[in-house]
């Protein structure tokens, strides 16, 4: 199927080694510093004291949060995952049609994401992650 299975294996892990370094970099900011913080103080504080329309057992503050937490846990797990996949079962994932395209519908979505609702560096990280995976599958099915 592939003369080349350990360079789009490799390819495949850089991509997922990216966004797990996103993703524990975001966590990281989510809990230390204020990096994910708003600039102005009372928006702050006023995300401390709303209550959303779902729920009044948390504040905004602290939904965002968990969202932003649930977020980096997302990403830490598909870079662990897939990582996993292309360096210990490499067979596995290259004989698996759909956890291939999956990956790359995973990628493909926080692209769209990160273009559509983020800023310029996670957007390029998950650009670079989408390339390197894309560049592997291209090794893997046509080489």
């Amino acid at each position: 199927m592939n003369s080349s299975p350990t360079l789009a294996m490799l390819l495949l892990a850089a991509s997922a080694l990216v966004i797990l370094a996103l993703g524990s970099l975001h966590l990281l900011f989510t809990f230390r510093g204020t990096r994910l913080h708003p600039r102005d103080a009372n928006v702050r504080a006023g995300m401390e004291a709303g209550l959303p329309v779902l729920t009044r057992e948390t504040t905004m503050w602290r939904a965002w949060i968990g969202f932003n937490a649930s977020h980096s846990y997302g990403a830490m797990l598909f870079g662990l995952v897939w990582g996993h996949l292309a360096l210990a079962q490499p067979a596995l994932l290259a004989q698996s049609p759909f956890l291939l395209a999956l990956g790359l519908a995973v990628l493909l979505a926080y692209l769209h994401l990160g273009w559509r609702y983020w800023f310029s560096v996670p957007f390029r990280g998950i650009a670079l992650a989408t390339l390197l995976y894309v560049a592997g599958l291209v090794d893997l099915l046509l080489f």
